[in-house]
């Protein structure tokens, strides 16, 4: 064997060894991710059981009103999860910055699950319940920042766009999860049960699932080197200030990105049984597929990125969500059939994949490593908490009002601007050269 072979094997067998703890890595972030969303999404598809515990007066519509409105104040924690955690994740490290974060999820679905309801503490409850979010808020805003930055690091060139989709793989999957706890549950237990305890069962099961995930970061590498850390501008906002340019355009297409993906994943199952008329064990069955198509497709969307660019993919979901958002809100609006409606919401998440996959990737590149994590973080979270965490809300508020079909063109024109601020993103390379 000559030593120019021995060489290359030994190449080869260094490339594979380290592809394989670049996965490891990702596998290992992605589930504590997955276990994050779970925990707050959990949340969202649980109030159609426990509104009235926390919210006793009025009709349907107003308690989940009320409800989707402490849903939307925990997204105007993210802002603020979003500086501290990429404040930490830029100066002291990316895992760090996610082994807190899991933490204090785990903290917030705890404290639902064993909080008491309005007939017991009266107002204390719904505060409480408020205040939780709150703390799940500012998690969650801390996470998706690093998570992203973590994920971006980590993943082997050329194929980033594929291995960063694994971001919201996870972060669908949390989802998905959660839908499907909820379907066993409506399986298992009574409506009746279901409203009267039942819904806690999932908030406990988050708050061990934390446990495991606490367990996979603390294996985990650490991607920031000590003179990134060490930089004099790591984790400020006058670093920051100097890449305020990509700060904005981030919040440009987060806006659109964010409004439509919680449309149609969060929202959906509501809209389908508050509008659409179709009962709630259909509804969650229908979105449980949905959402494991949508899951299944992000790498799919990813890969596509390396190929033809961030810029185009991005232009791909701008210009699709700005001219068919209206008509699929419409249709579902009047659906009978069930596979119509599954037909229409699957439409719908195809079109936000091309944003969805490459969501994280696309900010981590658009920023030094200085201020990666608060870049991205701290932009993401003031979007989503402006237009992401309030969809339901005002969906909810403009139905309350007659004024439904208003929040169609709403998402519409929020797409439209996605478009256009993409269309400032440069269009050499694979990636965002800024």
């Amino acid at each position: 064997m000559t030593e120019a072979t021995t060489t290359h094997q030994d190449k080869t067998i260094i490339t594979s060894s380290d592809s394989r703890r670049r996965i490891r890595a990702i596998v290992g972030a992605s589930s504590g991710n997955l276990v994050e969303w779970f925990d707050f999404y959990v949340y969202s598809f649980c109030s159609l059981y426990f509104a009235h515990i926390f919210f006793p007066s009025g009709n349907n519509t107003t308690q989940l009103l009320q409800t989707a409105g402490v849903f939307a104040a925990g997204f105007l924690m993210r802002p603020i999860g979003g500086w501290l955690f990429g404040y930490i994740a830029d100066k002291h490290g990316r895992k760090n910055s996610m082994l807190i974060s899991v933490c204090m999820m785990c903290f917030g679905s705890l404290v639902i699950a064993c909080l008491p309801g309005y007939s017991t503490i009266g107002t204390w409850a719904p505060a409480l319940l408020l205040l939780a979010r709150l703390f799940q808020g500012l998690s969650v805003g801390g996470e998706y920042g690093t998570s992203a930055t973590y994920m971006s690091e980590v993943a082997i060139e050329g194929r980033k766009g594929f291995y960063a989709s694994f971001q919201y793989v996870t972060l669908i999957g949390g989802q998905l999860l959660a839908l499907l706890v909820v379907v066993v549950l409506q399986q298992i237990l009574s409506e009746g049960e279901l409203r009267e305890w039942g819904w806690r069962i999932p908030f406990a099961l988050g708050a061990v699932l934390a446990v495991v995930a606490l367990y996979l970061r603390r294996s985990l590498d650490e991607t920031s080197d000590k003179s990134t850390r060490e930089h004099k501008d790591a984790g400020s906002l006058v670093g920051l200030w100097k890449n305020r340019r990509a700060f904005i355009m981030v919040l440009g297409f987060t806006a659109g990105g964010s409004l439509s993906f919680y449309t149609f994943t969060t929202y959906m199952q509501k809209y389908l049984v508050n509008t659409a008329g179709m009962h709630a064990n259909t509804a969650s069955a229908l979105m449980t597929f949905a959402l494991l198509i949508f899951m299944l497709v992000q790498p799919f969307f990813g890969a596509l990125s390396d190929k033809i660019g961030r810029r185009n993919s991005m232009l791909c979901f701008g210009g699709l969500a700005t001219v068919m958002t209206v008509p699929i809100l419409t249709a579902l609006q009047n659906v009978n059939s069930p596979y119509a409606a599954f037909g229409l919401v699957i439409l719908a998440l195809l079109i936000a994949g091309f944003y969805t996959s490459i969501s994280g990737i696309l900010k981590a590149e658009m920023f030094p490593p200085e201020v990666r994590a608060l870049g991205v973080g701290l932009s993401y979270a003031v979007a989503n908490a402006l237009f992401g965490g309030s969809a339901e809300y005002v969906a909810l508020s403009l139905k309350s009002v007659g004024m439904e079909t208003a929040f169609f063109w709403y998402v519409s024109v929020m797409g439209a601007v996605a478009f256009l601020v993409s269309l400032l993103l440069h269009r050499k390379g694979k990636g965002i050269k800024l």
